[in-house]
């Protein structure tokens, strides 16, 4: 996967102007660079400077004794180990491939991009002191956006697995109903079907699943409560897992009947609907080179015009190697997603796509999908969910 990514750096470079990207690493075990993963694949011990050129150059420098282990990874043309201090080596490297524009990772907005400590950058300015290199530094957000956006076949069909998987776990959901079950108690069952296949979990295991019941205004990413499944409640689900390092995160929403009811009351029958409709709004709209402004605003809009208040967050966010990955989103122009929603969309890239609707008196409707963005527009990597999911009376009091 290592060498994908890094076959992937050249024409990147090349579309950014970036002459080089270095990714500076230290004591991984304790906080390591998110980017590491796609382009090393190991941790160091000592500081160490991993350097991409336009050129196609890949080339490392560690501390002497994590070489063998970066040189058996056979990603880099050049290894070089030091004992007392890496200047030499990085001042020569730079030397030879005199770039113009140096990426560093450092972000505002986007925390994949942001793995640059503070201490590690200060160690950076120290080593270049005296060279005109400390001058020619930018963010490497762009790239490692692009890095983690624009997936490979083997990236989306581990994607795929995992979201196969997840929707085999929500198809059982109907059955651990029983009455008196709470938010907790579905979510240990679900939790306990994940466990009996092996996978981890797609996020923090407190609150993946996150389970929702009735009329409540807690919104996402909260912990499941002891709130029992009722009669008249609509109940959704946000649940992902991990394959092979690679996430799913998709949200499903079931209706519980009351007794003697043949028919789903309308309120939530048109909510849902309208869900489903924002949702194939979006998804025909998603094409490579629109902006994630663009297209939050097409189910925004539409979710208003039908009577609703808007959701209160992205309409949806990248998916790879973490549920909330890449870079640019699919938001709004609130001042907390900063320049993420103007970014464009490229073929390539792995979205959710999210909305919510708050049905009075009876819930949350919400459906989570993932799509992959091709050369002519999206295409579905989930299953849709076009139904409302229905759970018979007598499951619950």
């Amino acid at each position: 996967m290592e060498k994908e990514k890094i076959a992937q750096l050249p024409p990147i470079l090349e579309e950014l102007d970036i002459d080089l990207w270095m990714v500076i690493e230290k004591e991984s075990e304790v906080l390591s660079d998110p980017a590491i993963d796609y382009v090393v694949g190991t941790g160091v011990t000592w500081l160490s400077f991993f350097l991409f050129y336009r050129d196609g150059s890949a080339e490392a420098i560690v501390g002497n004794l994590d070489i063998e282990n970066i040189e058996r990874k056979a990603l880099f043309s050049r290894v070089d180990a030091y004992k007392n201090s890496p200047r030499e080596f990085l001042i020569g490297s730079l030397d030879r491939h005199q770039p113009k524009r140096i990426a560093i990772n450092y972000s505002i907005d986007s925390p994949t991009a942001d793995g640059l400590t503070y201490g590690k950058y200060l160690a950076l300015m120290d080593l270049l002191q005296g060279t005109p290199y400390a001058g020619r530094l930018v963010s490497a957000e762009p790239i490692i956006a692009k890095v983690r956006g624009r997936k490979s076949p083997v990236e989306i069909l581990r994607i795929e697995s995992a979201i196969i998987k997840t929707e085999e776990i929500f198809a059982r959901v109907g059955d651990m109903l029983s009455p008196g079950l709470t938010e907790k108690g579905l979510a240990a069952l679900i939790t306990a079907e994940r466990k009996k296949i092996g996978l981890p979990p797609a996020w923090d295991e407190s609150h993946c699943p996150s389970v929702f019941t009735g009329p409540q205004k807690i919104g996402a990413h909260s912990d499941p409560t002891d709130r029992t499944f009722q009669q008249g409640h609509i109940f959704n689900i946000d649940f992902g897992l991990c394959y092979d390092l690679y996430c799913s995160d998709l949200q499903r929403t079931w209706y519980i009947k009351r007794t003697g009811e043949t028919e789903i009351p309308i309120e939530v029958k048109r909510g849902f609907d309208t869900v489903v409709n924002s949702i194939e709004k979006a998804f025909v709209a998603l094409k490579p080179g629109m902006t994630g402004i663009e297209i939050d605003s097409i189910a925004r809009q539409f979710i208003l015009s039908q009577g609703y208040s808007e959701y209160p967050h992205a309409l949806g966010h990248q998916v790879g190697r973490t549920a909330h990955d890449g870079g640019g989103l699919l938001a709004p122009a609130w001042e907390r997603y900063g320049r993420l929603p103007y970014m464009p969309i490229e073929e390539g890239q792995v979205y959710t796509i999210e909305p919510r609707i708050y049905v009075d008196g009876f819930g949350v409707a919400t459906i989570e999908e993932i799509v992959v963005i091709t050369e002519s527009g999206a295409r579905y990597l989930s299953h849709p969910q076009k139904e409302l999911y229905i759970i018979e009376s007598e499951c619950v009091n």
